[in-house]
């Protein structure tokens, strides 16, 4: 997938220096939690456990001049959500300028056109403002709170009719 800026491409095992990164990233840590990757062999470890999942799909977000990796996009259906959960998560120095709502919305896009996806969430910490004020830019509303694992989630929430992008 392409965007006039963006290369958007399957996760793949060769993109374990950049996960490494990513997952290890102050937004990361603040706002989706540790996930114990602290090596290139442990990113490759945690890619290859997301690849084997049939429920997880990640794509990886490049500037398209650089070929430089700047965040994902996911699309995860968790056991406890009726519908597939839409991600995002970018490097700090690429966030602010419009990357995130612009792969997102090529991803959903294409999702739409390729399955037959009728609602879209998102889940995310109270705190991740402005994480939600992206959701509410996709036209996801606010739809319950939830606890997963002693964690308060916020669950978003829309039709695939009224998603704008």
């Amino acid at each position: 997938m392409t965007t006039d800026r963006l290369l958007i491409n399957p996760l793949t095992i060769s993109d374990d220096n950049f996960i490494l990164k990513l997952v290890n990233s102050e937004g990361w840590l603040k706002f989706i939690g540790n996930r114990n990757v602290n090596s290139q062999l442990e990113a490759r470890v945690y890619i290859q456990k997301i690849l084997e999942s049939k429920n997880v799909k990640y794509w990886v977000v490049r500037v398209k001049e650089s070929q430089t990796p700047i965040g994902i996009v996911t699309l995860i259906k968790r056991d406890y959500l009726n519908y597939p959960d839409i991600g995002f998560a970018f490097l700090p120095d690429f966030s602010g300028n419009g990357y995130a709502f612009e792969a997102t919305g090529v991803v959903l896009n294409n999702l739409i056109q390729e399955q037959p996806l009728t609602h879209v969430l998102a889940t995310t910490i109270p705190e991740n403002i402005s994480s939600i004020k992206l959701l509410k830019k996709f036209g996801l509303e606010f739809e319950k709170e939830i606890q997963v694992e002693n964690e308060k989630l916020h669950v978003y929430g829309a039709p695939v009719s009224k998603l704008r992008f």
